[in-house]
């Protein structure tokens, strides 16, 4: 194992005590019995950051266990199609799905929260939520009907706003503009008078490209470089708004976690939280790399939202949010963690990072 990785996962073990999900009712099993899993994913075939985080956990999960317990990867499209990670997880077609809980708000629309809502908590807000502000324990809570147990399993960190194939110097711009934008932000690019439309992230490229769509938010530089994006459309705009700390998910079948003996449970406990933290410094160091290759090409423009869109976007959210929560209580209730976290958040994010930003900058 190589030792990034071993520290990473001895790391994350640290708070297992906040995240596990109860009881272990597996003290049955023996403690050399050996378990062959699948996992099934959203994201196309070893894709840079999110593809390859999952190959990284399933590495880790089998060599803490010696073995013990194999993990095969199944990307978008090779058992299921992308948008059926959730129920087939649930049903127990795979033991193990990764994705982005957003993706499943048909099913449950309060697991947007879980993910990243539009101006709402970043990535270390996220973290900290999630493992020490009962964000988890909610988490859970929503998805135990579905036979599911959700671990935190990346974060991008604050995405960009996206690409676009005009520019958008004013609310006007938004209007039947049909863009790839999942989860709430779609709801409120709908109420700006605009068409979202969901996405799987291997099919974007050649939406955008062909003129399906006119515009597409993805991930970040990174990524977005990666699917050959900035080929597509001219306009890159940012800040992302619409997912300022998107949380990825491992989930599990509760009937499978429930036959893993207890060591093997803390060793995909503490897996998921070393690929979670991994990922946030991946994207951190190679969206700063990606960025500064878009700035120098000459075909990109890199652009900042004008504030008057930004200020109108932000309004629309908190009308998409307060439309959700008032006809859905499973939505309100974890809103209502949510917001609390996020209203005390901000206090010491102004005396702390974003003091310290202003600092640096000066």
């Amino acid at each position: 194992m190589k030792r990034r990785d071993f520290v990473a996962a001895l790391g994350g073990a640290a708070a297992l005590t906040a995240c596990s999900p109860g009881p272990s009712t597996s003290s049955g099993a023996r403690s050399d019995e050996r378990f062959q899993w699948r996992i099934v994913t959203t994201w196309a075939p070893n894709f840079p950051g999110l593809g390859t985080a999952v190959n990284r956990l399933t590495r880790l999960i089998e060599q803490m266990s010696a073995g013990r317990l194999r993990i095969r990867v199944y990307a978008a499209g090779e058992l299921i199609p992308a948008f059926e990670v959730f129920d087939a997880v649930s049903r127990g077609t795979a033991e193990m799905g990764h994705g982005a809980a957003y993706y499943w708000r048909g099913q449950v629309e309060a697991a947007q929260f879980f993910a990243s809502i539009p101006f709402g908590l970043n990535a270390h807000e996220m973290n900290g939520w999630l493992y020490y502000g009962g964000g988890l324990e909610l988490w859970r809570e929503v998805y135990a009907p579905f036979n599911l147990v959700p671990f935190p399993a990346g974060n991008t960190g604050v995405q960009t706003g996206g690409w676009f194939n005009r520019r958008i110097d004013s609310v006007a711009d938004l209007r039947g503009l049909k863009m790839r934008i999942p989860g709430i932000g779609g709801e409120v690019l709908r109420l700006a008078g605009g068409t979202p439309v969901n996405l799987p992230g291997a099919d974007i490229f050649t939406a955008l490209q062909t003129g399906t769509i006119d515009a597409a938010e993805w991930v970040g530089p990174y990524n977005d470089v990666a699917a050959g994006l900035h080929q597509a459309a001219r306009y890159y705009y940012y800040p992302g708004w619409q997912e300022p700390g998107p949380t990825l998910e491992c989930i599990v079948n509760r009937r499978a976690w429930e036959q893993l003996p207890e060591d093997l449970q803390a060793i995909v406990q503490a897996a998921c939280q070393a690929v979670n933290l991994d990922m946030t410094a991946e994207f951190m160091a190679r969206n700063a790399q990606a960025l500064a290759q878009l700035e120098a090409d000459e075909s990109v423009e890199v652009l900042e939202f004008p504030q008057p869109v930004l200020a109108e976007l932000k309004r629309l959210s908190q009308q998409v949010i307060d439309d959700l929560v008032a006809r859905d209580p499973v939505s309100a209730k974890v809103w209502e963690s949510y917001r609390a976290f996020l209203q005390q958040s901000e206090g010491w994010q102004r005396a702390s990072e974003l003091a310290y930003l202003k600092t640096r900058e000066g």
